[in-house]
């Protein structure tokens, strides 16, 4: 099964994310490469994604789902944070997409010969990790088996669907100890804020997708 054209559209798009924070003069950053790997067939668990799903339907996305990880919270950084599947650049991948289908394999077991590749958006930088981050966009042409493959490193592999991203009953802001607030959701899995929740909103919006919610909703998340 081919990937949505609204995918496609979305990469031909790159360069005009909204969502981005470039790097600082100077350089220096390391870079990273994000799978946002979407598929189809993965149910709503939440009542406002169950109703949700419905307004989807028309616009081809009813039943899509993506792939996202938690991170454990034995971890010195970034513990018990929701992310894409991805990492670093190393030596031996050929560019940044390897990267991300090769973490993204070490983290979910997942196949990338199963994965068609659509292309990238334009580079973010993330301060906080002091990366330069590309989301890779793919289709779960051929599906495989996902797991956390190191309980070291991950706490829980799930594919989310779309409706309980998008329902707005699932979706408010976050406001981190530290003062900083971003976008948040909590689709019945787990809840997503940060870094993977802006680009998630961005994505999820461009394609068309999302729909008016209470932006003064706050959503708690309890420490790791």
């Amino acid at each position: 099964m081919s990937a949505p054209e609204g995918l496609r559209r979305l990469v031909e798009a790159r360069g005009q994310e909204s969502w981005l924070s470039h790097r600082p003069a100077g350089g220096g950053a390391r870079e990273a490469g994000v799978l946002l790997l979407f598929g189809r067939g993965t149910a709503p668990r939440t009542p406002a994604g169950l109703q949700e799903r419905a307004r989807l339907e028309p616009l081809g996305a009813g039943d899509l789902d993506i792939l996202l990880l938690q991170r454990s919270t034995a971890l010195r950084h970034h513990a018990g944070q929701v992310a894409f599947p991805g990492g670093g650049l190393e030596p031996g991948d050929a560019d940044i997409v390897a990267a991300a289908l090769r973490e993204a394999q070490e983290e979910t077991g997942l196949d990338p010969a199963g994965v068609e590749v659509v292309g990238a958006l334009a580079p973010a930088h993330v301060p906080v990790s002091g990366f330069d981050v590309t989301p890779v966009v793919a289709w779960w042409r051929q599906e495989s088996p996902v797991r956390a493959v190191d309980a070291g490193e991950t706490a829980r592999v799930a594919r989310i669907p779309v409706a309980d991203l998008t329902a707005p009953e699932n979706r408010g802001r976050y406001r981190h100890p530290r003062g900083v607030v971003t976008t948040a959701f909590d689709p019945g899995v787990f809840q997503v804020w940060g870094f993977t929740a802006i680009v998630l909103d961005y994505v999820l919006d461009r394609l068309g997708w999302t729909t008016d919610w209470d932006t003064g909703r706050r959503i708690a998340i309890p420490p790791p």
